[in-house]
C-alpha cells in the first residue's frame, strides 16, 4: 500500500535541508513512523503548523524507501499551543513523547498510542497538575510496554501487603522477607499516591501534599529510569524545575 492514511500524534521534529522537515510520528494503527513533511517550514505551508511536537492529525502518507512522506495532514487535537505557554505541562510533555519514542517501534502499540494523546490532552487543559499527569503517565506507558509496578502485594514473591520496602529493580514494594539488607523505606502516603497515579484514581492523588507528591515522583523517575537503561533527558529537566519550585 503506497499510500495510507492513519491518526497520528508528533513526537519530535528536526529541519531537513531549507524547507523540509523529518516527523517521527507515532501512530493509530502503524506503530512509531518517521516521515518528511516537504516544504512546512515555508510561511506558506498549508499544514506545517498541523504538524509541530504534541500535535494529533489525520495524515496521509506515502510509502518511501528508507522515510515515508506526508502529502496531507488534518489537525485532530491542537495541544501544541496550550501547553507550549505553560512551562511545567511543556517540559512534562517532553518527558512523555520522549518515553513514548523510545518504548515503541515500528509495530501497532494503539494502546500507548491513545495513552499519549489522553495525556497530552490533559495537559492542554490543565485537567490535573503537570508532575500528576506525567507521573501517571509513566506508571502507565511501563505497564503498557510490560513492566507494571506492584504498590501493593510483594512485587518478588507476592505475599499481601500492604509493604513499605520499595525497591525499583524489583518491581515496587516488597514485604520484609524479600526486602534487600537496607532497602528505602517509604511511608503509607506516598505509597497510595503511587497507587493512585497507576489506577487514575485523581480524586485521591490531588489530596496528596507537596511533600508526598516530590517523593512519589522521585519514585517514578527512578522506575522509569531503570527500565529504560539510558536516562530521559527531558526528564532531567522536568526534575530540575521542580527542585527549583520546592
Amino acid at each position: 500500500m503506497p499510500v495510507y492514511r492513519d491518526e497520528a500524534v508528533v513526537l519530535r521534529t528536526h529541519k531537513l535541508g531549507e524547507a523540509d522537515r523529518i516527523v517521527t510520528l507515532l501512530t493509530r494503527q502503524h506503530g512509531k513512523v518517521r516521515a518528511v513533511a516537504k516544504g512546512v517550514r515555508r510561511t506558506a505551508s498549508k499544514f506545517g503548523s498541523r504538524l509541530e511536537p504534541f500535535m494529533v492529525a489525520d495524515v496521509q502518507l506515502y510509502e518511501g524507501r528508507s522515510l515515508d512522506v506526508v502529502t496531507q495532514a488534518e489537525s485532530l487535537g491542537s495541544y501544541g499551543a496550550e501547553i507550549a505557554g505553560d512551562y511545567a505541562a511543556y517540559t512534562a510533555a517532553n518527558a512523555m513523547v520522549e518515553t513514548a519514542d523510545r518504548l515503541t517501534e515500528s509495530e501497532s502499540s494503539l494502546q500507548q498510542y491513545l495513552l499519549l494523546v489522553g495525556a497530552l490532552r490533559s495537559l492542554s487543559r490543565h485537567e490535573h497538575g503537570p508532575m500528576l499527569t506525567l507521573d501517571s503517565y509513566l506508571l502507565r506507558a511501563l505497564s503498557l510496554a510490560g513492566w507494571a509496578p506492584s504498590f501493593l502485594d510483594c512485587s518478588r514473591c507476592g505475599a499481601p501487603g500492604p509493604h513499605l520496602s520499595l525497591v525499583v529493580q524489583l518491581g515496587g514494594v516488597v514485604c520484609d522477607d524479600c526486602a534487600p539488607q537496607g532497602a528505602p523505606k517509604l511511608d503509607a502516603a506516598t505509597i497510595g499516591l503511587l497507587a493512585s497515579l497507576l489506577t487514575g484514581d485523581w480524586d485521591a492523588a490531588e489530596a496528596a501534599n507537596d511533600a508526598t507528591r516530590s517523593k512519589a515522583s522521585g519514585v517514578v523517575a527512578a522506575y522509569t529510569q531503570w527500565h529504560l537503561e539510558r536516562g530521559l533527558r527531558s526528564l532531567q529537566h522536568v526534575q530540575h524545575d521542580r527542585k527549583a519550585e520546592a
